[in-house]
């Protein structure tokens, strides 16, 4: 199953509103690099490891 991570869910002075969705382990990286060079965190495992736990499953979309 795909996952997401969405900026809406930890409000941030940026009032940033970027999601991303994919594999788990694209999401993790790509939300990393997003922490990172947007939020001012430092990439460290504890960070991969709060990103990765909060990952939601991402709804099927019918058309």
């Amino acid at each position: 199953m795909r996952k997401k991570m969405d900026c809406r869910d930890y409000p941030s002075e940026s009032k940033c509103t970027l999601v991303i969705s994919g594999e788990e382990e694209e999401v993790v990286r790509a939300a990393t690099a997003h922490a990172v060079s947007v939020h001012g965190h430092e990439d460290s495992p504890e960070l991969r490891e709060q990103i990765r736990s909060s990952l939601k499953n991402e709804m099927p979309q019918h058309a």
